[in-house]
């Protein structure tokens, strides 16, 4: 399989890494080449054109595809196809001060917010979430006499709720918890993270508006604040009620909560800060909506129920003569603009095409058709061009291109506008208003805007790429990063556990060694995210943010070392500089020397060998398991029968099992999902799912055991429920009776998992310890892999990736 050829670059043949990942996650329907892949997406977007348009547009939208002007991954993988799943990435969406219905200013309450929350990641996006709106911990709760526990409380629901559904088998919901740095339970949020596996399904950003930022420079106080009334014990430490209506819990100093902020980040690289004055004034749509919280990546500021329809422009597609092996290497920017018009259109048309998890979401997108139209590689074009990412010249190249994306996007949307009308909420005074990214337009685009209208609010976001990279841009720099390796080997465990190895290359080094370059002594614009400065990360955001709508997802990486004040430093200048956003990451004993690059260790004489301590040695059926691990498992599927009052019942179950060492050279089979088959006529359907996912929480837990034995104790009124056998000492067999259906059932699992425990094993796995991957970084503490299986997962560049295997997961 080769990828498509341009006249910019030599077609190079496809990489295991890339078919693999195309494969796992974007062929549908019996694909089997990226071209079938374009064609569904290109119908697809197409569908909704006029009928005697839409031959046209589906050839134009292929044809676009395979220039580099790709879809977000949600788009990829489900345009086309009878999935009812949400083509929109990720989505942000409000949380109210109650617990069911909707608050006083109309935003749903906190239970409301998880069932819709639950139902977006169902359909596959991720969630963002202001929760500065619950009232804080110790304040005053009217209808029932009582106090409220705070939304840090409430996040440990939400995050449960997101391990719900992943266990239910549908992907991992990202998410984003917010909360504004005047809200009196701000402390507790910034330092919730330091507990180890509190809110994994979590980032979290700290929503920080210009006064507070001010009064960190002037070393004044801050008032931490809200509207609910405080409990008395908060009014007898001295809380009391503002001139503009707020209740003060407690007054800080700035500087020494800013610290707070500081030392979490240095530490454990969260929280994120949001600048709030920066994102709302800047806000195309500032006169009609206010914007608290981001998308789970930060790239996208967005209202109650906005949403990402994103994708991006593959930039290495564009590069002509690249390295100058061939002539001078140039960018080819009239093509650049041609793709990106048609972008917009096929773009505004997912807004149509797509199934929409809530209709407040479809209705916000309709009145706004907010959209996000970026870049992957741009990386490895500085590269191309003979420019290094770290200095002036690269920078100037980033900004001509991302002018030039915002100046075709923009044009293409008013010429959308023309023919099909502009967004319905556009108001051309307050769209051009003093401050708004649109009043910084060229002056013939503001003249357009105002004679035509414009057909999408916002139209450019600078996302991480992750899998989408890695699929369609042969391993491409993610997003606005530079590389941060060039080429390194990756372990995966396959389906029936064997395991695979091959080589991942950057694109641009590939590339270089294709056309006769010496890889072995690279030219110095071949710089990676190690080899330079934390000023010069931000420098480039700096560079690039004035020409985006939205924002960029950026990771800064920081060396172990970073001075400390220098660190708050970055943070001060990125305030300075008007970003709407930082986030930074700096290897440290908590988190693990994840962007460490090895150094050798002189020679020592080795210490007299100590005898080992004697170590307890670990049950494998007691050993958590994070979450279950991708591909086929072997499954009983079991008929169940018993007897209630109401008569005869029946049920089919299914278990799943994952092979483990036992610890003494052999494998044992360990249950570690129950679940009910769908379209069974049985009113207790219900809670019986429930209960399967309960047991499947406490099978990878490591508790199942005990979670059967407390569902056999389990009684009810509805009379005893029969089923099995009692052998007595004679051998005759004596029906068996329970206290209720639950007690039954765990009876039944227990005979299951006793039957297989006897039976043989259907797989095997190797049962030595694969040696580390080449090119990697030391494997550090994470989350456990989905592939290898080693805790080794971290989030970088704002995607989960596998420091032990190299596998990168979900993005946002």
């Amino acid at each position: 399989m080769q990828r498509e050829t341009t006249d910019l670059a030599p077609s190079l043949d496809v990489q295991p890494i890339s078919l693999d990942v195309l494969q796992e996650k974007y062929f549908k329907n019996g694909e089997q080449t990226v071209h079938e892949l374009y064609a569904r997406v290109a119908r697809a977007l197409a569908s909704v054109e006029a009928p005697e348009q839409r031959a046209h547009w589906e050839a134009r939208f292929h044809e676009n595809l395979q220039a580099g002007a790709i879809g977000a991954g949600r788009i990829m993988s489900a345009a086309g196809t009878e999935i009812q799943a949400t083509l929109i990435n990720c989505f942000v969406q409000p949380v109210g001060d109650c617990i069911q219905g909707v608050d006083d200013e109309g935003f749903p309450g906190i239970y409301e917010a998880l069932r819709e929350a639950a139902e977006t990641m169902r359909r596959g996006g991720g969630v963002g979430y202001d929760f500065s709106r619950i009232r804080p911990r110790g304040a005053e709760v009217k209808g029932t006499h009582s106090m409220a526990s705070g939304p840090c409380s409430y996040i440990n629901v939400f995050d449960q709720s997101c391990s719900t559904v992943e266990s239910a088998g549908a992907r991992r919901g990202a998410q984003m918890g917010v909360l504004r740095i005047d809200h009196p339970d701000v402390l507790d949020f910034i330092t919730a993270k330091r507990t180890p596996g509190r809110w994994n399904n979590f980032n979290v950003s700290v929503g920080v508006p210009d006064a507070f930022m001010q009064a960190v420079e002037q070393d004044g106080n801050w008032d931490l604040v809200h509207k609910a009334r405080p409990g008395a014990e908060v009014l007898r430490q001295g809380g009391r009620q503002r001139a503009d209506g707020l209740w003060i819990y407690k007054t800080v100093r700035a500087r020494e909560l800013w610290d707070t902020i500081m030392q979490s980040a240095y530490d454990f690289a969260e929280p994120g800060i949001l600048f709030l004055d920066h994102i709302n004034t800047d806000n195309n749509l500032g006169y009609t909506e206010r914007i608290n919280a981001t998308n789970p990546c930060g790239e996208q500021p967005l209202p109650s129920y906005g949403c990402c329809d994103l994708g991006p422009i593959i930039l290495t597609r564009f590069v002509r003569h690249p390295f100058g092996f061939s002539g001078e290497a140039a960018f080819d920017f009239a093509r650049f603009a041609e793709v990106v018009a048609t972008q917009v259109r096929a773009l505004d048309n997912v807004l149509d095409v797509t199934y929409w998890p809530l209709e407040q979401q479809r209705a916000e997108a309709a009145a706004k058709r907010r959209i996000g139209v970026g870049f992957t590689g741009m990386g490895n074009t500085l590269a191309m061009l003979g420019l290094r990412y770290d200095r002036q010249e690269g920078r100037d190249m980033a900004v001509r291109i991302a002018q030039c994306l915002r100046d075709s996007a923009y044009r293409a949307s008013i010429a959308l506008a023309r023919e099909k009308g502009a967004f319905p909420k556009f108001d051309a005074d307050g769209y051009l208003r003093a401050g708004s990214f649109a009043s910084r337009l060229p002056e013939d685009i503001q003249a357009q805007i105002r004679e035509h209208g414009i057909r999408n609010s916002h139209l450019l976001s600078i996302a991480p790429t992750g899998t989408v990279s890695l699929a369609f841009a042969d391993n491409a720099s993610n997003g606005i990063e530079p590389p941060f390796s060039w080429t390194y080997t990756r372990k995966k465990r396959e389906g029936d556990g064997s395991m695979s190895e091959y080589v991942v290359e950057d694109y641009a080094w590939r590339l270089y060694r294709t056309l006769g370059g010496d890889v072995q002594q690279l030219p110095d614009y071949f710089v990676n995210a190690l080899q330079m400065s934390a000023s010069d990360h931000v420098a480039m955001m700096e560079a690039v943010q004035p020409y985006i709508d939205t924002a960029i997802s950026k990771t800064v990486n920081i060396p172990a070392d970073y001075p400390y004040d220098d660190f708050k430093g970055l943070y001060l200048q990125a305030w300075h500089s008007r970003l709407k956003g930082l986030a930074t990451y700096r290897p440290n004993s908590i988190l693990g020397a994840v962007l460490e690059v090895p150094v050798p260790k002189k020679a020592q004489a080795p210490a007299p060998a100590a005898a080992p301590e004697p170590q307890a040695p670990v049950d494998p059926m007691r050993a958590m398991i994070e979450s279950r691990p991708k591909g086929g498992l072997p499954a009983v599927a079991e008929k169940v029968e018993y007897w209630t009052q109401e008569g005869h019942k029946t049920l089919y179950l299914i278990v799943s099992f994952l092979p483990v060492k036992d610890g003494h050279g052999g494998l044992v089979d360990r249950a570690i999902e129950f679940f009910m088959p769908v379209g069974q006529s049985n009113e207790s359907q219900q809670w019986i799912t429930s209960s399967m996912r309960l047991l499947s929480l406490a099978a990878r837990g490591g508790f199942l055991e005990r979670a059967l034995s407390d569902m056999r104790k389990v009684a009810w009124d509805r009379g005893p429920v029969r089923l099995g056998h009692y052998a007595k000492a004679d051998g005759t067999l004596v029906p068996l009776w329970h206290d209720s259906e639950v007690a039954a059932l765990a009876y039944a699992i227990q005979n299951i998992l006793a039957r297989r425990a006897d039976a043989p094993l259907q797989q095997e796995l190797p049962l030595e310890e694969p040696e580390a991957p080449r090119g990697l970084p030391p494997a550090m503490a994470g989350k456990k892999c989905w592939e290898c299986g080693a805790h080794a997962v971290i989030r970088k560049d704002g995607c989960d990736y596998c420091t032990q295997c190299g596998a990168l997961g979900s993005c946002g």
